[in-house]
């Protein structure tokens, strides 16, 4: 499956302020944008993906699973829920409760600060961006809550790697399913039809 194109070292000065202008006015994140406190706000999508769309998480299902892992065990040390979250080769999303995003974005940088080390170690790349930064965005209503959680919950279907939620083994939609009597399938078997659909991409 070929990467998606990266544009913005492309763009000229004033290509990148338009753009910036058109992401803002339709509030989408901006290319990176600053953090902020609170301001009382306490769900927020957090999405970070990897430098310029590079399929470093995803370079094989190991890594999958160790990344999604950790992931998980820094939001279970700083957030007071995880509603939904999902893992895909370039990037992640993470729907959650947390009482202090500035804390908990310092966090994941530290996470993306030890394995890109450990990673570029692996591929012996010292020196590479394998990050780029992660972006909340606070939940402005029950409906943008209801919204977002559908949304990372089908992200992997959305960028074509699997045609059902539970077919994608690095999220919690199956779990979600079977919380709220929806059951379509098992975990492992997700794994192996993820595995096998890995085999035919690469």
């Amino acid at each position: 499956m070929p990467s998606p194109r990266y544009l913005w070292r492309q763009l000229n000065e004033k290509q990148r302020e338009e753009l910036l202008a058109w992401r803002k006015g339709r509030g989408h994140p901006w290319h990176s944008p600053p953090h902020r406190p609170n301001f009382g706000r306490l769900r927020f999508l957090i999405s970070a993906a990897c430098f310029e769309h590079h399929h470093h998480i995803g370079y094989r299902p190991q890594r999958m699973d160790d990344f999604s892992r950790e992931l998980l065990a820094v939001l279970a040390a700083h957030v007071r829920q995880t509603f939904a979250w999902c893992v895909l080769p370039n990037h992640y999303h993470a729907l959650v409760e947390a009482p202090d995003m500035k804390l908990l974005l310092h966090e994941l940088g530290l996470l993306h600060g030890r394995i890109s080390h450990a990673w570029n170690g692996e591929e012996q790349t010292r020196g590479r961006k394998v990050f780029f930064r992660a972006v909340e965005r606070a939940m402005r209503s029950d409906r943008h809550y209801w919204a977002t959680l559908n949304y990372v919950h089908h992200n992997a279907v959305r960028h074509g790697y699997v045609q059902h939620w539970t077919n994608w083994p690095w999220g919690s939609a199956t779990q979600y399913l079977a919380q709220t009597g929806c059951r379509r399938g098992e975990a492992h078997l997700a794994r192996v039809s993820a595995v096998r659909l890995w085999q035919r991409l690469g």
